[in-house]
């Protein structure tokens, strides 16, 4: 859940980059990063795998204005794609506020984004979260591969909730953005119903 920094006069909200291994994740992070004005970011911090990374940043964005008064800072994070480092997908969903699924448009990959989804589900079913009642989105990664199964397939399998979808080229930027806004707006809406702010004078993470 949000916290609330009384000192610097943010709200806190975490947002969680979640999908199979190698789907793009931490291109989605990266490309956000490199775009967001210097000056409304902190530094970016990348934990090392063999075989992955899980990346974590925060930024203010200056344009969506105050909630109470208070700025929202969000923190963004991936986690680490592959099954065996499920002890730290656990860890980066807790305290969560808004999910973005990063499924792999590749046909050979449906196997790997069910799993995942389901993964996903399970993980957080275990904090006491439900996805259904959690804002989240969905982004079908890698449009510009080929052998890329069809958007309308993509939504059949992984989004029978019909919560907002983007296509995406994580690579060139394409859908990036329109996916972090629309995650931005879902918890931002929650953090405005008063259900996500905690109190306590904590300091920034």
């Amino acid at each position: 859940m949000s916290f609330i920094n009384y000192l610097s006069r943010e709200i806190n909200c975490k947002i969680v980059y979640y999908g199979p291994g190698l789907c793009g994740k931490t291109t989605n992070l990266q490309y956000i990063y490199n775009k967001t004005n210097p000056d409304a970011k902190g530094k970016m911090i990348s934990l090392a795998t063999e075989t992955e990374r899980t990346l974590f940043f925060d930024f203010l964005p200056l344009a969506l204005g105050e909630i109470r008064g208070f700025k929202t800072r969000f923190h963004l994070y991936t986690v680490p794609g592959q099954v065996f480092y499920d002890a730290s997908r656990k860890l980066i969903l807790k305290g969560v506020d808004g999910v973005v699924f990063v499924a792999d448009s590749q046909i050979a990959r449906m196997e790997a984004n069910i799993e995942s989804m389901e993964n996903l589900r399970t993980n957080l079913a275990e904090q006491g979260y439900s996805l259904d009642r959690l804002p989240y989105v969905v982004q079908y990664n890698k449009r510009d591969m080929p052998s890329i199964a069809p958007e309308e397939e993509l939504k059949n399998l992984l989004n029978p909730n019909g919560v907002p979808d983007f296509g995406a080229v994580a690579t060139t930027g394409e859908g990036v953005f329109d996916t972090l806004k629309a995650i931005a707006k879902l918890v931002l809406t929650e953090l405005k119903r008063g259900s996500g702010a905690t109190g306590g004078n904590q300091a920034s993470r």
